[in-house]
């Protein structure tokens, strides 16, 4: 039985969805991050970075959001392209961008007192450096004009591209107020396994 061990609204989230797009058996374990026990001795052992979320499938422990997306992925055909062909380099693509960029840099919006003493001064520059991101997805969209981030097929990414769009929400000019990118967030909310997960974890309004 996969346990996906998560916390509303942490990274956990992108995973969550594509759980409940696959229909296939999982438990949530909810690890209570208001009493740090991701950073417990017990939680430290699954994830020696303390960070949300981590997977077990079986014997398999595995952390990091886009590996395990990747990992479900390739366990339970459908949800990306095949190995080998033009589609599924821009799968990689798209996972490492929205991970190593994209992610990156609302992690320095959202803590930036990590970075410097200045904390207001690198939010703002965070969020100035995220618009544009935004703006490449947005085109990307308007580019192919597919229903989903990489055309025809909905794929592992979409979950990772809705849950950081929403991690915008509060910015100043967050993703949904760009056209493609806003219907597309649309349509990847309305989808069953979305609401599912939204219900699970009882997000508030707006989710995105």
């Amino acid at each position: 039985m996969i346990e996906l061990h998560y916390y509303p609204s942490n990274a956990s989230f992108a995973p969550h969805i594509l759980l409940e797009e696959m229909g296939v058996p999982f438990t949530l374990r909810q690890v209570d991050r208001d009493n740090n026990e991701h950073k417990s001795p017990a939680y430290l052992k699954l994830n020696p970075n303390g960070l949300i979320p981590t997977l077990v499938d079986g014997d398999l422990v595995l952390y990091e959001t886009a590996a395990i997306l990747m990992h479900l992925a390739d366990c339970h055909p459908g949800f990306a392209p095949a190995p080998g062909t033009p589609e599924r380099a821009q799968y990689y693509k798209w996972m490492v961008w929205l991970t190593n960029t994209l992610q990156a840099m609302l992690i320095h919006y959202f803590y930036p007192d990590r970075m410097a003493s200045d904390a207001a001064e690198v939010k703002a520059r965070a969020e100035a450096r995220i618009a544009p991101m935004l703006d490449q997805m947005d085109a990307e969209l308007a580019r192919h004009g597919g229903d989903w981030f990489l055309g025809e097929h909905y794929t592992a990414v979409d979950p990772l591209a809705f849950m950081l769009c929403g991690w915008t929400r509060t910015q100043a000019n967050p993703a949904k107020t760009r056209p493609a990118l806003g219907a597309y967030l649309k349509r990847v909310f309305e989808r069953p396994a979305t609401q599912r997960a939204v219900a699970r974890e009882k997000l508030p309004d707006p989710v995105y």
